[in-house]
């Protein structure tokens, strides 16, 4: 984790130009927000007109579309402040949305969602921390973001195995390996998290003992 800021000047791209992290309208960000407003919509497909089927092309497009804003955005010199924030922003919609919703209907058990919910506020709680140090979020590790990965392609075969009988079994249990190693993935990342939380508290606590009158 950086142990910069997050109000810090903008950093340097190695050819010494001023990355343009402050724009808005990309073809990443275009992404992502697409990706948001996937949320509303397998909602209401999966709790309001119960169509199945359409509920999990949402997920499966919200799943495998998860690196390809990234993906975009290094490849095309778009990386930009606002696209950070919607990247995990959007994983966590998906996932929590999910979660709510596949509990409601009985697809996944609460226990699981419980797990997943915990692991949340634990990372809520670290990045309080971190606000009241007036430091940003931290930056995304590829733990997490295999746990993510993991967790949006488990959603939508757990949910096919639930919509269709004669996949249930195959669906089911590959469902269920990921995200099982998702849920591990995921504790590990905020763990993670918690523990450079810490270290970057710790370090600005003891250069704050150091200053003398």
């Amino acid at each position: 984790m950086s142990r910069r800021p997050a109000r810090a000047e903008h950093p340097r791209g190695s050819d010494g130009v001023v990355a343009a992290r402050d724009r808005v309208w990309t073809l990443p960000n275009l992404i992502s927000f697409v990706r948001l407003l996937g949320v509303p919509l397998f909602l209401w497909l999966f709790l309001v007109a119960k169509a199945d089927v359409a509920a999990v092309v949402v997920l499966a497009i919200g799943g495998t579309t998860d690196w390809v804003d990234g993906w975009i955005a290094r490849r095309l010199g778009q990386v930009s402040r606002l696209g950070e924030l919607l990247d995990p922003l959007a994983d966590r919609l998906y996932i929590l949305a999910t979660l709510l919703a596949f509990t409601a209907r009985e697809v996944v058990p609460w226990q699981f969602t419980v797990a997943l919910l915990a692991r949340e506020v634990l990372l809520l709680g670290s990045l309080a921390v971190l606000r009241r140090h007036r430091y940003g979020p931290p930056p995304v590790h590829y733990v997490g973001k295999t746990a993510t990965f993991l967790l949006l392609a488990a959603f939508p075969i757990l949910l096919l195995a639930a919509a269709s009988p004669a996949a249930a079994t195959v669906a089911g249990a590959i469902g269920w390996g990921l995200a099982w190693w998702g849920l591990v993935l995921y504790w590990a990342a905020g763990a993670m998290y918690v523990v450079q939380a810490a270290r970057l508290v710790r370090a600005v606590r003891g250069r704050s003992g150091g200053v003398t009158a």
